[in-house]
């Protein structure tokens, strides 16, 4: 689609908008539902003070969200380089694939990403809520999590050396088999480790509500439970 045409879907729609520079900025208040969309031209910022709503499978590059409330893109498969999320609420990624690098994660809200089985390294999750990664299976290092709320990593069977959980929600890591030495939660709330039989040595539990390890079968001797919640180690 070309600037041209995304403009007077806008018009058609009744949709204000401003032109700065070379960027199309959406500027209504309230929601923005484009459902007959099928493509986005770059360097498109949505300022809106509600919703978007978009039922595209691709974004291009440069689509800043800055509007008031949720992003819903239920369909897109893969995002383009310099896509920035800023939005008031949540957002909906729920068909995504791939993660670029790049991507900036400060929304108020949530961030759903459960269809997800990858991220590369150097992504930041500093949203207002929760990340779900529930269908992750690796993890790489370089990946910081300073979201507000909980992290869902209930399918991930091992963690990168070195990772720090710095979220002010629960850590859900129920599937994780084995984890490395070095792993430091700093969450403000609980972990959750229930598959987990060993622990190395130099693992640290800083998080400010309960651990549960309830399969581990030994502890090493210089562990130390810094957290400020129950240890649960039923086994």
């Amino acid at each position: 689609m070309t600037r041209e045409e995304f403009i007077e879907e806008l018009e058609e729609k009744g949709h204000s908008y401003e032109i700065e520079g070379d960027k199309i900025v959406v500027t209504r208040k309230g929601n923005v539902y484009l459902e007959s969309l099928k493509t986005l031209p770059p360097d498109v910022e949505f300022r809106n003070s509600g919703d978007v709503s978009l039922p595209l499978k691709t974004l291009p590059p440069g689509v800043h969200f800055s509007n008031g409330w949720n992003v819903y893109l239920d369909k897109i498969e893969t995002l383009s380089p310099e896509v920035k999320f800023k939005n008031g609420g949540s957002v909906f990624l729920k068909s995504l694939k791939t993660l670029p690098s790049d991507v900036v994660f400060k929304n108020e809200g949530d961030v759903y990403l459960e269809s997800l089985t990858s991220i590369p390294s150097g992504v930041e999750f500093n949203n207002g809520g929760v990340v779900d990664l529930r269908s992750l299976e690796t993890l790489p290092s370089g990946v910081e999590f300073k979201n507000v709320g909980n992290v869902n990593l209930s399918s991930l069977e091992t963690l990168p050396a070195g990772v720090e959980f710095k979220n002010k929600g629960n850590v859900d890591l129920e599937s994780l088999k084995t984890l490395p030495s070095g792993v430091v939660f700093k969450n403000v709330r609980g972990v959750d480790l229930r598959s987990l039989k060993t622990l190395p040595s130099g693992v640290e539990f800083k998080n400010g509500g309960d651990v549960n390890l309830s399969s581990l079968t030994s502890i090493p001797h210089s562990l130390e439970f810094r957290n400020d919640g129950n240890v649960y180690l039923d086994s």
